[in-house]
């Protein structure tokens, strides 16, 4: 498998909605069109700081990762948090989340951001064997307020 990362371009919409898509009935969210319109939106505009990469082979995508960096006060610079990632489920076990973490940790470094950190649902057992493989957890709980 010659999977490919690179930053999505307008034409890679339909391919990056369809896993998002199945991103989102995983974790059993229903977001209203407009909030993933935004994303898409966002992930573009050269004024924010939110991209997506895509994994790709040949012209199939087969995963994403959402980022974004931001300043923060631990470093004396930028962090980057990887926000969403997700493979299709023909691609699991073939590498693919793998690249889009190691990807993103050369951007991070080339790009002279301090950290790469990300979070996940606490039973979601078959991407914590990933990341467990990549680096130990930070052993931090999140809190979310709704607002």
């Amino acid at each position: 498998m010659t999977v490919k990362i690179r930053n999505t371009t307008p034409e890679d919409e339909a391919a990056w909605r369809g896993l998002w898509a199945q991103y989102l009935t995983y974790y059993k969210v229903d977001l209203a069109p407009e909030v993933t319109a935004n994303t898409w939106a966002r992930a573009h505009d050269p004024k924010s700081p939110m991209r997506i990469r895509l994994a790709v082979e040949g012209d199939t995508v087969l995963g994403f990762a959402v980022h974004l960096h931001h300043p923060s006060t631990w470093v004396m610079g930028e962090d980057c948090y990887l926000e969403d990632l997700f493979v299709s489920p023909d691609a699991r076990g073939k590498g693919v989340g793998r690249a889009l973490i190691a990807d993103l940790q050369a951007l991070a470094k080339a790009n002279g951001w301090h950290r790469l950190y990300w979070h996940t649902d606490e039973g979601n057992a078959t991407a914590r064997r990933l990341y467990d493989s990549i680096t130990p957890s930070d052993g931090h709980v999140r809190y979310r307020l709704k607002l």
